[in-house]
């Protein structure tokens, strides 16, 4: 018998708002994060839009020692989990008394390589790079400053999946627990929001360039789509076994019942319909649930042409022609990357546990894939007790999650 993972505390810091209330708040408004930026138009960007998340002031909460090694994403993902643990109710002495676990989403950490560099090239001595230069340069930055900071015992590695990243990271989490290994696993994702960090997508056309309106500019599934808008923060997501959350006395969010995977085995950037059709259907079939059960899919759609169209033939292959409602909440936020599959969990639960789906933005005309989805472009009322959310990443990683309400 494998052990029931449930989630037990949420946390996140993301352009929609910095605590689970203004996020909530943001989802059922419909409200966009996304704004134009003149600093990356001045650095020769074909597309200067991009989501707008505030910098965490950590002087005063944290040493000067614990911030010289924590880049941008480390600092989102410190006030994720800083929150997160709150809301769980988990105090440094529950973490000092047991063996907790740590999976984080990361796959870039662009500014300190970049300082890096420029100082070895400029000044020919490696030792004015600084104390903090490697660990803010490495991949599993964020898992490091965040094991020593809150000083946690269990697993403690960094999940590089590209876009899937934040949610392989909870998929993992959870069949850890569900296999004894751990009781409790903190599960997230974070992504830098600096220019420098998307440079290289911008360079191969990636953006959308629809910089006079830019909150119309993210608009997964619509045919006008002319590419995303890059997003980031971080978001934390807590996982414990049942048992560890009744022994615990612990409020429950839901149950992550469902966790699929697959590879494309195709093309680094192109992603097929196979691929997130086999994610799909492990992801149900280890659920034991039938479609039909699932009461809302949160897409992976980017507002990329090619992505929104397979993704949408994937959907229709396993689910049908209109029969649950599917938004990508991409069209608020921008692709938030690393950490887009842990914050749109938490997306998605705020919304079912308080009764509406948010909004696809920007769905005024649809194509012909994904005409045969159900895809409201105004928020909807509705009472579900389960949701399904798909990532998928370059190189072909995909990664689809289910959960229940509890």
């Amino acid at each position: 018998m494998s052990n029931r993972v449930v989630i037990t505390g949420m946390g996140i810091w993301s352009c929609l708002g910095t605590t689970l209330e203004e996020v909530r708040d943001s989802l059922f408004e419909g409200k966009s994060g996304i704004v134009f930026d003149p600093e990356r138009k001045a650095m020769g960007f074909r597309s200067a839009l991009t989501a707008k998340v505030a910098m965490p002031q950590l002087k005063g909460e944290l040493s000067r020692s614990q911030r010289v090694f924590m880049p941008e994403q480390a600092m989102y993902a410190y006030c994720a989990t800083r929150d997160a643990l709150k809301d769980a109710g988990i105090d440094q002495d529950f973490l000092n008394a047991h063996e907790v676990g740590l999976l984080y989403g990361n796959d870039s950490s662009t500014v300190p390589v970049m300082n890096a560099v420029d100082t070895m090239r400029e000044k020919k001595d490696t030792t004015l790079c600084g104390s903090g230069a490697i660990f803010q340069s490495m991949n599993s930055t964020v898992t490091m400053n965040l094991d020593c900071i809150f000083k946690l015992k269990g697993i403690n590695l960094t999940v590089s999946g590209a876009c899937a990243s934040g949610s392989h990271a909870i998929g993992l989490g959870a069949l850890l627990i569900q296999n004894g290994l751990q009781d409790m696993v903190v599960c997230g994702g974070a992504q830098e929001v600096n220019p420098w960090c998307v440079g290289s997508f911008d360079g191969i056309s990636a953006f959308s360039t629809r910089e006079d309106a830019p909150e119309k500019a993210s608009r997964p599934f619509d045919r006008d789509r002319d590419g995303l808008v890059p997003g980031g923060g971080a978001a934390t997501v807590i996982i414990e076994s049942y048992e560890s959350a009744m022994r615990r006395g612990a409020k429950i969010y839901g149950e992550v019942i469902g966790y699929g995977f697959s590879g494309n085995g195709d093309h680094i950037s192109s992603p097929n319909v196979e691929g997130p059709v086999r994610s799909l259907e492990m992801a149900i079939r280890r659920a034991g649930v039938a479609p039909g059960e699932i009461g809302y899919i949160n897409a992976h759609a980017t507002s990329t042409h090619v992505g929104d169209t397979n993704e949408a033939k994937a959907i229709y292959k396993v689910f049908g022609e209109r029969t649950v409602e599917v938004t990508s909440t991409k069209s608020q936020t921008g692709h938030e990357m690393w950490m887009a599959g842990a914050s749109e969990v938490i997306y998605s639960m705020l919304m079912m546990k308080n009764g509406f789906i948010a909004p696809n933005l920007n769905f005024e005309n649809p194509d012909e894939d994904s005409a045969r989805l159900l895809i409201p472009s105004q928020r909807v009322e509705k009472r579900f007790d389960m949701f399904l959310s798909n990532s998928f990443g370059f190189g072909g990683t995909n990664s689809t999650l289910i959960v229940k309400n509890l």
